[in-house]
């Protein structure tokens, strides 16, 4: 008669919050889409930026740009900001959104049933990833474009420039993070995508365009018009200061994102 050796009881790991950041590091580089993603917003913040610089250089930029105050050798070789933004939210989109469309989100949940850890995770990755590589496309492009202007580019320790350099990449990074909410509250990657792009692109246009006069002083508080006068060294008379550009546009991120959290802690999977 043979007897079966003791079996030490298996120790079940608590779920905190670092584990569930390392589970979101690894989703995120699982995916596709992340690196063709980030290809892409970082192609066109660098080759706009360069196209814009060389358009500058032969002075072919004169003028104000459309509610960012006149053009000048920083904002060229930042052109591509704008363009970037969408990518680097679609991301964040896809990031939350794709997993309700696969049907993730629910072995997500049952591995972290408070649920919000999950939302923190994904928005501590995705910040720490997307900031790093935007600072150094940052960098890159505003070396590289001054080169190309020449004699009549600016450096780093010109003032305003430095701000609006890093700036550029924190409004890249709470772009991607405003697709994160985006894509938690409305569960949906199309929707997503779409009020995205409105927002960013499409809503100060069309109040400009329908809004009466009087309130044209309203539109300093968009988010698209916020973000830059953040990004922009040159201030126009009717936009918010940088600082204050800054607070509007992540108090809107802020929002979003608590809107997302109360949806995905109150509502099922």
């Amino acid at each position: 008669m043979s007897t079966l050796a003791p079996t030490r009881p298996r120790t079940r790991r608590q779920v905190s919050q670092a584990r569930v950041v390392r589970s979101e590091w690894i989703k995120l580089w699982s995916l596709r889409s992340t690196v063709t993603t980030l290809a892409v917003g970082v192609f066109l913040l660098v080759g706009i930026g360069l196209l814009a610089s060389s358009v500058y250089a032969d002075g072919g930029l004169a003028g104000p740009a459309p509610g960012d105050g006149p053009v000048d050798a920083v904002g060229a070789s930042l052109a591509g900001t704008t363009f970037a933004q969408l990518a680097f939210g679609t991301l964040g989109v896809l990031l939350t959104a794709g997993e309700y469309g696969t049907g993730m989100i629910r072995s997500s949940m049952a591995a972290v049933p408070r649920r919000l850890p999950v939302l923190w995770a994904k928005i501590v990755v995705f910040t720490g990833v997307v900031l790093v590589l935007t600072l150094a496309a940052t960098a890159i492009t505003f070396a590289a474009g001054q080169a190309i202007i020449g004699d009549g580019g600016t450096s780093w320790s010109d003032p305003g420039v430095a701000r609006a350099l890093v700036g550029t990449a924190v409004v890249l990074t709470l772009s991607g993070v405003l697709g994160i909410g985006l894509g938690a509250l409305l569960r949906s990657t199309p929707t997503a995508i779409t009020t995205l792009f409105g927002v960013m692109f499409l809503l100060s246009g069309v109040a400009q365009l329908l809004f009466p006069e009087s309130w044209s002083s309203g539109l300093k508080y968009l988010p698209a018009n916020a973000s830059t006068a953040f990004t922009a060294v040159t201030q126009a008379p009717d936009t918010l200061t940088p600082w204050a550009g800054l607070a509007v546009f992540g108090g809107y991120v802020v929002a979003v994102v608590v809107a997302a959290a109360v949806r995905l802690k109150r509502s099922d999977v």
